[in-house]
């Protein structure tokens, strides 16, 4: 009897000190398997990157994406590091596409002393006041889809991205809408996030630049289904092009509607209607629809099309626009993990040199793009595409690409 209440009293002690040890944002381990926030394992030395996008909500699709992609190229790197005595642990945070969320989450990010980076946001409107947290924490980030100018004009030390900024995105969609489509009197709608408005203001001074009339710029909400009054504004207006500045839930229904009022103009988003998502909500509607794009269509290189396919097999999904560019940006960040623990002597680095190394990102050649950071953590490499969709199919046809 003794002994075996020395046994229950041994076993309880050590359920605490494991329970201790566990992170409420939960993980996903190289091998894919749920995991805590444990700091070491029979492995060596856990090294955890967390992703935050969001994983539910109306912009999930592409959330989806972002995390499936950071968790590929984590698996892919996994033995590499185990082979250095440490295993790689992808800890996936659902921010919901809300601000208030992702900066909740950042906070507990910053807490877990084992997460030396993170790959995300999807949103820009989430990626500013999270990227500020992490800055607290000298936790580098790399945004594998945030356009916001505002995102690195801040210039914190820990915001990077892979993707174009929407100075370069909007005034690239602006001369296509206006020298090669002839748009003359256009019709811009954002959705007053800081992506959508920023996006829609950067077309809207290019169009005006270039000689077209704006002849209306609207607001709308994010969440509304039904766009009547904009359209009805739009339609007395008599548009031969309109431009869209928002989310691709939002995108595929005012396509949908402008459609249904007799609106036959040309429309036109950004890369937030870069998604599935778009053609799902739009159907049939969405045929001869436009969108620029800071994602390439990897399908069109073969070693693009072997990653697509390699994607398609492991998650039995189709790979979105944002996938690839999470790998590229997962690839990055271990890249500087890797360096830093060189740097360290085989020692597990701190923040602040993972941080730095990632900013001194100069010569990387990814599956999707290349990266070298700027001094604000810009990506010099970035380009602008130019899609439309020939059919109700995802992705559109690539029609131009764009570089600085």
């Amino acid at each position: 009897m003794k002994r075996k209440t020395a046994g229950l009293a041994s076993l309880v002690l050590l359920m605490s000190v494991v329970s201790a040890c566990g992170n409420s944002g939960g993980g996903t381990t190289a091998s894919g398997t749920e995991a805590g926030g444990t700091t070491g394992s029979a492995d060596g030395t856990v090294i955890k990157i967390a992703s935050q996008s969001p994983l539910s909500g109306s912009s999930s699709i592409q959330g989806e994406a972002i995390r499936l992609g950071a968790q590929m190229a984590l698996e892919d790197r996994s033995q590499e590091f185990k082979d250095l005595g440490f295993t790689l642990e992808l800890v996936p945070y659902d921010d919901q596409g809300d601000a208030k969320k992702g900066v909740a989450n950042s906070e507990m990010i910053g807490a877990d002393q084992a997460v030396l980076g993170v790959i995300g946001h999807l949103n820009s409107g989430v990626s500013i006041p999270s990227s500020v947290v992490y800055e607290k924490y000298n936790i580098p980030m790399i945004s594998p889809a945030s356009t916001a100018t505002e995102f690195t004009d801040r210039k914190l030390k820990v915001a990077n991205r892979v993707v174009a900024r929407d100075d370069f995105q909007g005034p690239a969609a602006a001369q296509y809408a206006v020298n090669e489509l002839g748009a003359k009197n256009i019709f811009v709608i954002q959705d007053k996030t800081a992506y959508g408005q920023g996006l829609a203001e950067a077309f809207r001074d290019e169009a005006e630049k270039l000689g077209a009339t704006v002849a209306g710029y609207e607001a709308i909400t994010v969440g509304e289904k039904d766009f009547n009054g904009v359209l009805n504004i739009a339609l007395n207006k008599k548009p031969d092009f309109i431009f869209f500045g928002g989310l691709y839930a939002e995108g595929g229904l005012l396509v949908k509607q402008a459609r249904e009022k007799g609106i036959t103009a040309p429309f036109m988003g950004g890369d937030a209607l870069d998604s599935s998502g778009m053609v799902e909500i739009a159907g049939d509607d969405v045929k001869d629809s436009l969108y620029s794009s800071v994602a390439t269509d990897i399908t069109k290189t073969e070693d693009g099309k072997a990653w697509a396919d390699k994607y398609k097999e492991k998650f039995n999904k189709n790979a979105e626009g944002y996938s690839v560019y999470a790998y590229d940006s997962m690839s990055v960040m271990l890249d500087a993990i890797k360096s830093s623990i060189d740097a360290a002597g085989g020692k597990i680095p701190t923040r602040e040199a993972v941080r730095d190394a990632v900013r001194a990102t100069k010569d990387f050649k990814g599956i999707a793009t290349e990266v070298a950071f700027d001094d604000i953590g810009d990506n010099i490499y970035a380009k602008v595409f130019i899609y439309k969709f020939e059919e109700a199919a995802y992705p559109g046809s690539l029609v131009s690409e764009v570089s600085k």
